[in-house]
């Protein structure tokens, strides 16, 4: 499983992870799409936005390798601002499955992140990479 390094690994001051410590023995967690109702609280909809910013700084409009982000953050964006970098050979329970940002699709849903994101800094963020390789 790649572990993408320097990737904040949770929403501050949160338990909302971005990242896991170690693959699953039993197999990845499936990614799905998960529904955004209107009514989510308004910290779940800038965690989201918070998740989104830090996919895009990190990786831009570049196919990326779902690798030990967390299977739950990214179903809440999965099939709108993420999406199958090649959906035909997409298996959303393999860690090397290829992702990828469509950037019209996450500015229209999350323009705040496109407008000012010096407010998603992830510079700022405590990172929680720290853990031992060999896990």
């Amino acid at each position: 499983m790649t572990k993408h390094k320097k990737f904040p690994g949770r929403y501050p001051g949160t338990d909302f992870q971005f990242t896991i410590r170690r693959a699953n023995k039993k197999g990845a967690t499936p990614i799905t799409r998960r529904e955004r109702y209107a009514d989510r609280k308004n910290l779940d909809k800038r965690v989201d936005a918070a998740f989104l910013a830090a996919l895009w700084s990190y990786f831009g409009e570049e196919p990326f390798e779902r690798g030990n982000l967390d299977a739950g953050r990214l179903s809440w964006l999965f099939g709108r601002e993420v999406v199958a970098d090649d959906p035909d050979s997409f298996d959303p329970a393999d860690y090397e499955a290829l992702l990828r940002i469509d950037p019209k699709v996450a500015e229209t849903n999350f323009p705040e992140v496109f407008a000012s994101p010096e407010e998603f800094a992830i510079d700022d963020w405590d990172e929680d990479d720290d853990w031992d390789e060999d896990e």
